[in-house]
């Protein structure tokens, strides 16, 4: 699919260039990952605001999301009609406009607008910064560019919450918009001062309009289904099935007409080539269960243990210190070391960390919830950038952005499903939990009737000695769900290692400008 085969990709940057290049590409990045995020703790602070209910308020993140994930395929197509340089600081100048837009929001209609203008203008900015980053360093050093790509990706979605939380509480909501202005302003500059000479080559593609209409058909029906599932009890409420229908139809009509047309808007092909499929798979997986695992965590402690948003944030907020340690050795080390071998690694502490919080109970303190936290960043350190590396070796340098966009979208919409999948079996495994607890306290329970006869000489009324012991049940119900879904997740980590090893990845090869002889 290169566009001309004499085209020759710039050598990549040196000195403070390079350096000044990733700070730039890197703060684009960090910015568009904490929007993903930022709102989610604000919400109840918007909807209150703005003066809707805050299920309507989802609509906020729902709007971002499902705009951003019909972008992000397109990065390919888009990047080959108007440049990757250009596309890239495009994108960042647009994602502050729409976030400025969002900040002045009147009302809730006109912010859910303006946060899917956000949402669909920020779709290349990840892939593209991606590709970017690898064509600015040699390609022995390509395990260090995507380790300091994947630092951003990794602390943002942390920050996100406490930064968003902060700034709701001693400011206003809007400035969690604001504060994008700056930042993007300034990464735009430096990418346009270092890279416009760098520009790629384009091509006038024709518009693939059946292909675009059908994504946006079945992404949109997808991710609307996962974001109010919960809310409308799944496959009972005829509008979820609806939305499952169209999206099942539109993606097989979507597959089979990018697969035959000459010009797809999105290169489906890649998934031809076995390391892409093996990395992409295995990462949107391993993605979708760490996901899942984050959202349940904070919910549980917010819900059941009578933790505030801050403190179940500093319970979460470690993880980034050990990855952040711990990336650039990985980056520097990927050149001598088969990647297979470190995501083999880091999923089997993904799957110890799991088994460590499957055996929580409602007496752990503060220190025990923080023991596998800490640990989980050695996983992400070690699971990131050599799975993203497997995915992109052997691809030439032209292909790059329409796979880097691909892989981020299967693994954003892994994500998604994840998190969907996650808080489900949570409430469906708390209630099957409870009935068998309450089960066993029956009346000719002892320790039930132990518990009565102390809670009625505390001064309690029997409705309120039974109404307590109702929000023990729910306490230990809940948290038999979620280590159920620890356990579940811990062994699924472990059964994906298979899965990364039938890649044969090409050591010197990530982001390289050859085709991997055994990437098919």
């Amino acid at each position: 699919m290169s566009a001309n085969p004499q085209y020759l990709a710039p050598p990549p940057l040196e000195g403070s260039a390079r350096l000044w290049g990733t700070i730039a590409l890197s703060a684009a990045t960090f910015m568009n990952v904490l929007d993903t995020s930022i709102a989610n703790v604000s919400l109840p602070a918007i909807a209150g605001d703005l003066g809707v209910s805050p299920n309507q308020g989802t609509w906020v993140i729902t709007s971002f999301a499902v705009a951003n994930a019909i972008a992000v395929p397109l990065t390919g197509w888009l990047s080959q009609r108007f440049g990757q340089v250009r596309l890239f600081v495009g994108s960042v100048l647009l994602f502050v406009v729409a976030s400025w837009m969002c900040g002045l929001a009147p009302n809730m209609t006109t912010l859910i607008a303006f946060r899917a203008l956000q949402g669909f203008v920020a779709g290349p900015m990840i892939p593209l910064s991606q590709t970017l980053l690898l064509a600015s360093y040699p390609r022995a050093m390509a395990g260090l560019a995507m380790a300091m790509w994947s630092m951003t990706t990794l602390v943002a979605p942390v920050l996100g919450p406490l930064l968003g939380g902060w700034i709701t509480d001693n400011i206003s909501w809007s400035w969690i918009f604001y504060i994008n202005i700056p930042v993007g302003i300034a990464a735009a500059g430096a990418t346009l001062a270092i890279y416009r000479k760098r520009e790629s080559q384009t091509r006038q593609l024709p518009i693939d309009r059946v292909g675009l209409a059908l994504l946006v058909l079945w992404i949109g029906c997808m991710q609307v289904m996962l974001d109010l599932g919960k809310e409308y009890d799944w496959f009972s409420s005829g509008t979820i099935v609806a939305l499952a229908a169209i999206a099942v139809v539109g993606f097989a009509f979507f597959l089979i007409w990018e697969l035959t047309d000459e010009h797809p808007v999105v290169d489906l092909r890649l998934f031809a080539r076995r390391n892409f499929w093996a990395g992409t798979v295995s990462i949107s997986i391993a993605y979708g269960l760490f996901f899942g695992n984050v959202v349940i965590l904070p919910l549980w402690l917010q819900q059941y243990m009578g933790y505030t948003a801050t403190d179940a944030g500093m319970v979460m907020a470690p993880v980034g210190v050990l990855a952040l340690v711990l990336s650039p050795l990985v980056g520097k080390t990927l050149a001598k070391v088969d990647p297979r071998k470190y995501a083999t690694f880091a999923f089997i502490v993904f799957a110890v960390v799991l088994w460590m919080r499957s055996h929580f109970n409602t007496q752990a303190d503060f220190r025990t919830l923080l023991v596998p936290t800490v640990i989980q960043g050695v996983a992400m350190a070690f699971f990131f950038i050599p799975l993203m590396t497997i995915t992109l070796s052997g691809l030439t340098p032209d292909r790059i952005p329409a796979a880097s966009g691909l892989s981020n979208f299967v693994r954003i919409t892994a994500g998604a499903m994840g998190t969907s999948i996650s808080t489900t079996l949570w409430e469906t495994r708390s209630t099957l939990h409870h009935a068998q607890l309450v089960e066993n306290l029956g009346s000719g329970n002892s320790t039930m009737q132990a518990t009565l006869n102390g809670l009625a000489a505390s001064g309690l009324s029997p409705d309120q000695a039974l109404a307590q012991i109702n929000r023990l049940v729910d306490q230990q119900a809940s948290m038999l769900a979620a280590n159920d879904i620890f356990w579940g997740s811990a062994v699924l980590f472990l059964a994906l290692i298979p899965l990364v090893w039938l890649s044969h990845p090409q050591r010197s090869a990530a982001g390289g400008g050859e085709a991997a002889a055994g990437a098919h």
